[in-house]
């Protein structure tokens, strides 16, 4: 039962992480990382997939070899928040909440730029 229920969640995760790609207000990565924690206790089969063969895959191997996030990566984050936040921002018409959202996006943004960076090229040298 519990893995039913893991599997569930994994995949609905993953809807929301896909959802999150499309919509500027939905972050994907949390879920991504959800549906990858929930699916390595629930399914070899859904794991492998998605650290394999997903769309996902490249960044979620990297992070889970070396802690690190690939260098073509980092820009992509900072540019779709960016845009993502602007877009809420310039939606939203209450001024405590584009302050709100201004900070978030600050905080994101220094996360994002702190995170280290793995080579691409040295990522598959070493396996």
């Amino acid at each position: 039962m519990r893995k039913l229920f893991l599997i569930a969640v994994g995949w609905l995760s993953l809807a929301m992480a896909i959802a999150g790609m499309l919509l500027p207000v939905l972050p994907h990565t949390p879920f991504i990382l959800l549906a990858a924690w929930c699916f390595a206790r629930s399914s070899k089969r859904f794991s492998e997939w998605l650290l394999y063969r997903s769309l996902f895959g490249p960044d979620l191997q990297s992070w889970q070899k070396h802690r690190a996030i690939q260098v073509k990566t980092k820009p992509k984050m900072i540019i779709m928040a960016i845009i993502s936040f602007s877009i809420s921002i310039w939606i939203v018409s209450v001024g405590w909440l584009k302050i709100m959202l201004l900070c978030i996006f600050v905080i994101l943004l220094y996360f994002i730029i702190r995170l280290p960076v793995v080579d691409e090229l040295s990522e598959n040298n070493s396996v």
